[in-house]
This record gives C-alpha cells, structure tokens and sequence, in this order.
C-alpha cells in the first residue's frame, strides 16, 4: 500500500459515481495524490477525450479523464491504477492540482475532516461548456464544470443572453 493511500478511500459519492474521501483528518498543504495515467500526445489526448465524452452522453455514466500535462501531452487517467480519477469537480474545492516536473499532484487547499470528500477544480474553460453539466451543489456552483477563472466572462455571457 502506498503511504499516502493511507489518506484516502474511494467509495460511492453523491456527487457524481464514485468519489475519493478522507480516510483521516488531512492538514491544509498535504500532498494527497498523483494523478497518473498513460502519457499521449495532445492529439491523441483530444480524441480519447472526444470518445470519452460520446460514451459518456451515451451512457449516463463515466466522464473524461484526460488530464492536460503539457502542451504537448496528456495524460489519460482511464486506468485501473489511478484513484484519482474518481476526485470530483467542485466549484468550491478543498484541494487543487499543481504540476510539479511533469507529474500531476493534488493538494489540499485547506484542512479536511474525515470522511470529506475530496475535490478541486477542474479549471474546464468555456468551449462546449454545456457539455459538463456540474453537480457539486456548493454555493457558487453555476450549474456546468467551469473553472473559477472564466466564471466571471461565463456570468457576463449568460447575462447577454437574457
């Protein structure tokens, strides 16, 4: 077992299918896990990320795990090795993502309790937003996946449509 497995479960979430919960008190800070995967080209990325979406319509279930590493590469989390890929989006995350040498990790932003799920931004920008319907229901949840930097370009276009 990894130690910091020792941080975390995966289990059912309200929030969407399965989701990644504390396993113990986690301070602010704490690096929690890599989200890894298999490396692909941005293009190759692009079109598993196409074919994920399409099932996902399809099905109801499951979502995209492409994660933008570089600007060359991706990195496709739609493996059995990869608990991270069950950290749902949320418009008011308790942790975030940083790349650190060309590895994904996830942080925590601020303490988390016990039994909390585990979640951060997905930083989506506004192409084929309603695409990415969001079911965090946080306070300032807007009702699709996009990240808190084009949320404010986001309510300036919902308002010029009115």
């Amino acid at each position: 077992m990894k130690k910091n497995s020792l941080l975390y479960i995966v289990r059912n979430s309200k929030v969407h299918g399965k989701g990644v919960f504390a396993r113990k008190d986690i301070p602010k800070g704490t690096k929690i896990i890599e989200y890894v995967g298999n490396i692909v080209s941005s293009k190759e990325g692009l079109r598993i990320y196409e074919e994920q979406l399409k099932k996902s319509k399809e099905t109801g279930v499951g979502a995209v795990y492409i994660f933008q590493l570089n600007r060359k590469q991706d990195i496709d989390g739609d493996v059995p090795w990869n608990p991270a890929k069950y950290i749902n989006h949320s418009c008011n995350p308790n942790c975030k993502y940083k790349i650190i040498n060309n590895h994904i990790w996830i942080f925590s932003i601020r303490d988390i309790k016990k039994g909390e799920e585990l979640n951060y931004d997905y930083d989506y920008d506004l192409d084929n937003y309603q695409d990415h319907l969001c079911k965090c229901n946080s306070k300032d949840c807007l009702g699709f996946i996009i990240g808190k930097r084009y949320r404010k370009k986001f309510k300036r276009l919902m308002e010029n449509k009115s």
